[in-house]
């Protein structure tokens, strides 16, 4: 084993004590299904607006590329960070490439969206809100996921 993981592993920020421990309250099922809702809901807003643009499918590629690699960050940083606090080794590489992994595609969103001539105001407002309601929720979700799995229930049940 690498000193980096031994050293994460014996310092004491991460070893888990009765006193430094997070709030274990398992989800409410309210909350867990309005976190899939307000997924569901920015996924399926952003891409009914791709359907609907009038764009180049090059540029609705680039769009929707740019939402799933989004969501894949966002739960990427989610998981790190909760690992970190459970006191699992997460090396920082991995950790700097989940945020990397985030704000990559925010950056991208803004600049494309800064460049659509094409695009009305509302429309480039219409696709920042989902994005960010998208990128919000999966980390939601992820959350439930992970608080279902610590409570034994499986994640395929979170709902």
């Amino acid at each position: 084993m690498n000193d980096f993981i031994k050293n994460k592993m014996n310092s004491e920020r991460f070893i888990r004590s009765e006193e430094n421990t997070m709030n274990n309250q398992q989800p409410s099922s309210a909350f867990v299904l309005a976190s899939w809702g307000a997924l569901l809901t920015g996924i399926a807003t952003f891409l009914f607006g791709l359907m609907n643009a009038g764009m180049p499918l090059s540029s609705k590629g680039f769009y929707f590329t740019i939402l799933m690699f989004g969501l894949f960050g966002a739960v990427s940083v989610q998981k790190s960070v909760r690992d970190q606090l459970e006191g699992v080794p997460v090396t920082q590489i991995y950790y700097g490439l989940s945020w990397v992994a985030t704000l990559l595609p925010i950056a991208l969103l803004v600049i494309g969206l800064w460049n659509a001539s094409y695009l009305t105001l509302s429309e480039k407002g219409f696709y920042g809100v989902s994005f960010i309601l998208s990128l919000f929720a999966a980390v939601v979700v992820q959350k439930n996921v992970r608080d279902a799995a610590m409570f034994g229930r499986p994640a395929e049940n979170a709902l």
